[in-house]
């Protein structure tokens, strides 16, 4: 895709090409996001943090819904406390971030930068836990993490990166169960319904669980290129925190207890699953639902007829604005075609092309982004055609993506197809898997797929395990990922 010299947009890097290239291509040049001076780390332009923000606040009233609370914790974590939990602290290592000094002072204890909340929140619950009555406490915090990532990636891995963490204590391992699955359905009903992105519900292995967690459930996405993406995460903790953090109740009977946890969250690599999943060769593809705009006008202008068109837009603007979401396109420096082309890189669902035959015959041109379908539309109409065609967009992507899923997924029962799929590194594979994590290991090393999950439906093994032909024990998601 080529623009004019004068314009911030030269090309984008087909996805045939270069997938990674036109990944980062489609992020900078759509004024998503750009690099920072500090290495690792992004700033999130105004365009791009609009998009989080909508998936933000679409989550957060769902988080709202299931009676959870937004708080929040400081950034900083003592290192006596983040290391009170060995197997947590072992897990993150190799990421954290310290704090040596406060101005000119060496601190007497080292400060680590949150890489996730579980210690900070796990000692101030201890503080805010008495008896039976001040439970379930069902916490959420909209919070930035730092992880000092050794490779990192626009949205998908950054040292420094949005997300929420809920955090919640039960009385029983039932409730805390109860509210694990109950939020990774809402991580699937976010992903699909609203990001129009299909995901597969499941559970980790024990060797990609969260550290120190009892289980961890994930929602699996199938990016464009064959290479999942892990959307979102529920981890059931158990008892393991309580007990390092001394998080006791008095129950009914009055006699101690240990409450039962849950942590989960997702993070602005939804944003970067947005573009992977929908984008194409001439840059975004965004779902109604999350795009900062529904509509662009876009007037057709000459000398003669411009006061007329111009007049016609505003008219339009008014019409439509607080029922959608949309701007007119009037500056007088860029010709109509460039614009087109800089609002599809921008992945706006529906133009609107307005210029002097339509307003002759009241009428406007409509544009869809998904399948640059072009419909004539009386203005009269112009709104329903708008929130029909939306609808119609929002469903047609998700549908997409899962019919690509579907032909993308391979069930295999020998490991010779097992590598030859994996060489191409094109889809999940679905397949018998013995249970042991010395062959989950040998498989990794072998092919670079891991266990993406082992999903929630259709976990029962059909004949021998993929690659030690043991005797299986689950059927389980292989595929390369993110």
């Amino acid at each position: 895709m080529t623009k004019q010299d004068d314009g911030f947009v030269k090309e984008i890097t087909s996805k045939e090409e270069d997938f990674s290239r036109w990944y980062v291509d489609v992020i900078r040049k759509a004024e998503l996001a750009d690099y920072s001076s500090i290495k690792g780390c992004m700033v999130i332009k105004p365009y791009g943090y609009e998009l989080w923000e909508n998936i933000k606040n679409d989550l957060d009233n769902k988080i709202k819904d299931t009676g959870h609370k937004n708080a929040y914790f400081p950034l900083f974590v003592p290192e006596s406390l983040l290391k009170k939990e060995a197997e947590h602290v072992e897990g993150f290592a190799p990421e954290v971030a310290w704090i040596t000094h406060g101005g000119d002072d060496e601190l007497e204890e080292r400060i680590a930068i949150r890489p996730t909340s579980e210690a900070i929140i796990g000692d101030t619950f201890s503080q805010w836990i008495e008896s039976w009555r001040d439970l379930p406490l069902l916490i959420n915090q909209w919070a930035n993490v730092v992880r000092w990532e050794k490779v990192t990636r626009l949205f998908l891995r950054t040292r420094e990166f949005l997300w929420q963490e809920g955090h919640t204590a039960h009385a029983t391992q039932q409730e805390a169960e109860e509210e694990t699955m109950k939020m990774l359905g809402v991580y699937q009903e976010l992903c699909e319904k609203v990001l129009a992105m299909p995901v597969i519900p499941g559970r980790k292995t024990e060797n990609q669980k969260f550290p120190g967690a009892l289980h961890t459930y994930t929602v699996e996405a199938l990016m464009s290129n064959g290479w999942a993406l892990q959307a979102g995460t529920s981890h059931n903790l158990g008892q393991h925190f309580a007990r390092v953090f001394d998080i006791q109740y008095l129950d009914q009977n009055q006699e101690q207890q240990y409450v039962w946890q849950t942590s989960w969250g997702v993070s602005t690599r939804l944003v970067g699953g947005v573009i992977m999943t929908h984008g194409d060769d001439s840059g975004l593809i965004l779902p109604p639902a999350i795009a900062p705009l529904h509509a662009v006008i876009v007037p057709i202008l000459f000398d003669k007829t411009r006061d007329i068109v111009l007049e016609k837009v505003d008219q339009l603007l008014n019409t439509l604005s607080g029922k959608i979401r949309v701007e007119a396109d009037t500056r007088d420096e860029y010709t109509p075609g460039w614009k087109f082309n800089e609002w599809e890189m921008k992945g706006v669902p529906v133009r609107i092309e307005v210029g002097p035959r339509d307003v002759k015959n009241q009428q406007v041109v409509l544009v869809r982004r998904d399948n640059r379908e072009k419909i004539i539309v009386k203005e009269n109409n112009l709104l329903d055609e708008i929130q029909k065609n939306l609808e119609d967009i929002q469903s047609g992507l998700f549908q997409k993506a899962l019919d690509f899923r579907t032909e993308n997924t391979y069930e295999v029962d020998n490991f010779k197809d097992f590598e030859d799929i994996m060489a191409g590194g094109r889809g999940f594979i679905y397949a018998n898997w013995c249970g042991s994590s010395e062959c989950e290991d040998e498989v990794q090393n072998l092919t670079k797929a891991t266990i993406r999950c082992i999903p929630l439906e259709g976990y029962k093994p059909t004949g021998e395990c993929v690659h030690c032909s043991k005797e299986g024990k689950y059927k389980v998601y292989f595929a390369k990922a993110y």
